[in-house]
């Protein structure tokens, strides 16, 4: 080393993993790839299961696979899934049996009979008016992403935009106002409906799915710049 020359100091090295440590990280990043498909399928496989519970007992015995195949051939199967096709096909039936001139007869006729019962009719016609909204093409669901202020001045909330107020609630004090959903966490299903004016409402660039994503892992899962999501970690 020549006279006078100064080297910068080696940062030190990061201490090595041990194997324990090294076990424990393959398992978390394992675990981080099977809990989302192994959830989604699990999901999946009760939903299928609850619906064929239900369907299964309006099918006639003889049109049920599964006891064709025990009493014929004496094979005890389980095939899942037999309820919702069967559903499926009942569905498209009443579809398009609804859109012919007797069948929307008798669906006027229907209504108007549930009309005449005071508490039927009032559930009924909430019940028919979310399936409107949520199932009719025409109607879009929540488009933006955006945020308000609740439950107080300073403190932020992430919301999804319903559509602009309309009636008696489209104005306060000569002030539009705009209705937004305020999902909570972890549950995004729930949440509070909110009349907001317009002016106050912040709308996002990040799309419905990942601001959805971001309520449900409570701020764990956050959108980039790049339009992903990054999992933030602890220090």
């Amino acid at each position: 080393m020549k006279a006078g020359s100064t080297r910068a100091p080696r940062p030190p090295r990061p201490p090595r993993t041990g194997f324990i440590g090294r076990l424990r990280n393959n398992f978390l990043t394992g675990l981080i790839v099977i809990a989302p498909i192994g959830l989604t399928f699990w999901l999946l496989w009760s939903v299928i299961g609850w619906i064929d519970g239900f369907v299964l007992p309006f099918i006639p015995r003889r049109y049920n696979p599964e006891l064709w195949l025990q009493q014929n051939l004496d094979i005890g199967l389980d095939i899942r899934g037999i309820g919702v096709i069967f559903f499926l096909v009942f569905t498209v039936l009443v579809g398009w049996l609804a859109k012919g001139f007797i069948g929307r007869r008798i669906l006027r006729w229907a209504e108007w009979l549930v009309a005449t019962m005071p508490v039927v009719r009032s559930v009924y016609g909430g019940l028919k008016q979310i399936a409107e909204t949520i199932f009719t093409q025409d109607n879009s669901s929540f488009e933006k992403a955006c945020l308000v202020e609740y439950p107080r001045k300073g403190i932020w909330a992430i919301a999804f935009i319903s559509t602009t107020a309309k009636g008696e609630i489209a104005t306060r004090g000569g002030v539009p106002m705009m209705s937004v959903f305020l999902p909570t966490t972890p549950n995004p299903t729930s949440g509070f409906l909110l009349f907001v004016p317009t002016a106050d409402v912040v709308v996002l660039d990040m799309s419905v799915e990942d601001a959805a994503k971001l309520v449900i892992s409570a701020g764990l899962v956050y959108p980039n710049v790049e339009g992903g999501v990054t999992v933030e970690q602890a220090a």
